[in-house]
């Protein structure tokens, strides 16, 4: 396991629904290159497939407008 730190951090077990993702040949070629930087760093084999949710998620958490929207539409405003 190496000592490098990568935003996304070691993926939590969860409940999984099948979806479709379509993407360029380099996003993919990336994906996988980050798939394996995050394998070696976290000592545990991950795949793309594996980390895109968890990427989407962190993105979608990051973002203010959306939570902003998100929050106001879950409390009724």
């Amino acid at each position: 396991m190496s000592t490098t730190k990568l935003r996304l951090g070691p993926l939590p077990k969860t409940e999984n629904l099948k979806l479709t993702f379509t993407c360029p040949a380099s996003l993919k070629a990336d994906l996988d290159r980050y798939a394996a930087l995050h394998s070696q760093t976290y000592g545990e084999e991950v795949d793309a497939l594996t980390l895109i949710p968890h990427m989407l998620e962190a993105f979608m958490a990051r973002d203010r407008v959306f939570r902003r929207i998100n929050t106001q539409s879950c409390t009724g405003n």
